[in-house]
């Protein structure tokens, strides 16, 4: 199994109380801390209001960030879960992922999906368009960056996006160009991109759901004459991690401390929930976590994303997976 890191941004309140004059700074040491450590690669979110409800606290600009973890790390991959095609021309969105990509030396991957926060989109003057026209953004803006990368220039003429002769030079750094994620569940649309498309999808991480999602997406792979076995499945997990099952619930106990003064106390409990759901298959002591995610494993769960809600404030859950939950699977 292979293990990825979210690198805390604001966007799910995890930079609260921190300074914005250190925030970069403790961003930085983080995704230099996974560069030196077990990680394959580092993530940040493509959202520019908080969630699960809009404050104003810090939300930082996740191509930004990938820039500037390219500069300031050395191996560590380079990756977004996941980028709103919308939100970019997809033309360039190219150009700035290729750039990105020779900053780095050939580390970016590109996740990409369809859109889902109403808020955000309408606030900033995107519109909030129905999910059949997200979609279709996304199929023909996959379709736009494949060509940019791998000829060096993009046209199409869609129905939601015309280019004309789109020049992306010079190619990534990577041969056939930066690596595609296709992320979301939906079965109709865009497990069927992923199929066409991707080498990596990104879907439900409990047990059921993703066994189901992946029989969909074998399902298009053979309609399509793609090679599902080619397209690795990974998943995203919360974690609270300790020694004992006390000091887990005293982790989620001082989220939701921490959490309330922007939050309230009910969006406060609502949103530390998430952690005690019976699919929360990363929260508990390492054994425990080790022996859910190694079921992952067997059902064809090949890479596990994972986010620390603390880690700008205590590494200390951070290395303890490290150290104790990493060699068992890796």
């Amino acid at each position: 199994m292979r293990f990825g890191l979210f690198i805390p941004q604001g966007w799910r309140h995890d930079l609260v109380g921190i300074d914005p004059a250190d925030q970069w700074r403790t961003m930085r040491d983080l995704a230099q801390h996974a560069d030196a450590g077990p990680w394959e690669s580092v993530w940040v979110y493509d959202h520019f209001h908080t969630v699960p409800v809009v404050t104003e606290e810090a939300t930082h600009e996740a191509w930004t960030l990938m820039a500037a973890f390219a500069a300031a790390t050395s191996r560590v991959r380079l990756g977004q879960m996941c980028t709103c095609m919308s939100y970019r021309n997809p033309a360039h969105l190219a150009k700035i992922a290729t750039t990105v990509d020779i900053v780095s030396g050939g580390r970016v991957e590109m996740g990409i999906g369809g859109g889902w926060y109403e808020h955000e989109w309408r606030a900033y003057g995107y519109g909030f368009p129905p999910i059949a026209e997200r979609l279709g953004r996304l199929d023909e803006g996959v379709q736009i960056m494949r060509q940019a990368w791998t000829e060096g220039v993009s046209t199409l003429d869609g129905r939601y996006y015309q280019v004309d002769g789109a020049v992306n030079r010079p190619l990534p750094l990577q041969d056939g160009g930066i690596p595609l994620w296709v992320a979301g569940g939906g079965e109709k649309v865009t497990l069927r991109i992923a199929a066409q498309y991707a080498q990596y999808t990104n879907f439900a991480g409990a047990p059921e759901a993703f066994e189901y999602k992946s029989a969909v997406l074998r399902g298009h792979c053979e309609r399509l004459g793609t090679d599902y076995a080619a397209i690795t499945r990974s998943s995203n997990y919360n974690v609270m991690i300790a020694e004992t099952e006390a000091e887990v619930e005293k982790g989620l106990q001082r989220l939701e401390e921490r959490v309330t003064p922007a939050l309230g106390a009910e969006a406060a409990a609502a949103f530390v929930a998430e952690y005690r759901s019976p699919d929360a298959l990363a929260v508990g002591t390492p054994a425990q976590i080790v022996d859910r995610l190694g079921d992952m494993r067997e059902r064809g769960m090949d890479y596990a994303i994972t986010y620390f809600p603390d880690a700008a404030y205590d590494r200390s859950g951070l290395e303890l997976f490290e150290r104790d939950v990493v060699p068992h699977l890796s």
